[in-house]
């Protein structure tokens, strides 16, 4: 099934630096969008994939799991890598999960990490119930419009499908275990009032990455979906500051080599 009106992938080949964005659980490229267009106005070279079984009906991500969504950002790495000299990841929500699980399984190939309200665990009671409830209750509410800004709206599924849910969990787990392993340097912006990611997810992430390299700046005037709300202005210049400064470094350290 074609992606809905928006939510169609974003690439645009720029410079020798690349970024590789990954949008969230239900949602779809729409969300980061804006962010990928402006990182591409300022000639890097972007890569924005639509995650398997996102983008269309709630009802196709219910036969896909996080192996699947976790592949696609993967190999989209692994073609900048080949193309790029450089190559940072971004990531919004759960796609903040699968940038840090990137970093942490792909080494040098990452050379830096810039998170939006990551997800990287639940504190809902109820998800310990998701490998048996998911066979009984098809779907749950969705998450998505989580926006405070006026007018803006995130295009993403009004119901999140059980299988898709529990294998989010399982995702979860994964990316705890590998945060250990995430030496890069990390941006971590986040919002104080975000209704779907507590803020225990991004002082996890603070809490185990290994990286000496860590900046966090607060999103004061949005809620979860920033990067469409009254501090993605924000976003987009820190992360952009952020890719500049670390590039400039690798220059520095290839001309004194």
């Amino acid at each position: 099934m074609p992606p809905l009106p928006g939510a169609e992938p974003y690439r645009h080949r720029g410079g020798p630096v690349a970024v590789l964005l990954c949008h969230g659980f239900t949602g779809s490229p729409q969300s980061l969008r804006p962010w990928a267009e402006y990182l591409a106005a300022a000639g890097l070279t972007v890569s924005l994939p639509l995650l398997p079984g996102h983008g269309t009906r709630w009802q196709d991500l219910q036969v896909t799991r996080w192996e699947d969504w976790y592949a696609e950002v993967s190999r989209e790495l692994l073609r900048l890598s080949e193309e790029c000299e450089q190559v940072f990841v971004f990531g919004l929500s759960m796609g903040g999960g699968l940038a840090l699980r990137l970093a942490a399984e792909h080494g040098d190939l990452v050379a830096g990490v810039v998170v939006v309200n990551p997800s990287v665990r639940s504190d809902h009671p109820a998800t310990a119930l998701l490998p048996v409830l998911r066979h009984v209750v098809p779907s749950l509410p969705g998450i998505v419009d989580d926006i405070a800004l006026p007018g803006a709206t995130e295009l993403g599924y009004a119901r999140m499908p059980g299988h898709a849910l529990w294998s989010l969990s399982r995702l979860w787990r994964e990316v705890q275990r590998a945060l250990p392993r995430v030496a890069q340097p990390v941006l971590l912006l986040r919002s104080p009032q975000d209704h779907v990611v507590s803020p225990a997810n991004s002082a996890l992430v603070l809490s185990r990455i290994s990286s000496v390299d860590v900046t966090e700046r607060l999103c004061e005037r949005s809620y979860h979906v920033a990067t469409l709300d009254h501090d993605a202005e924000l976003i987009f210049e820190e992360s952009l500051g952020f890719v500049r400064r670390l590039s400039a470094v690798a220059k520095a350290a290839d001309h004194q080599g």
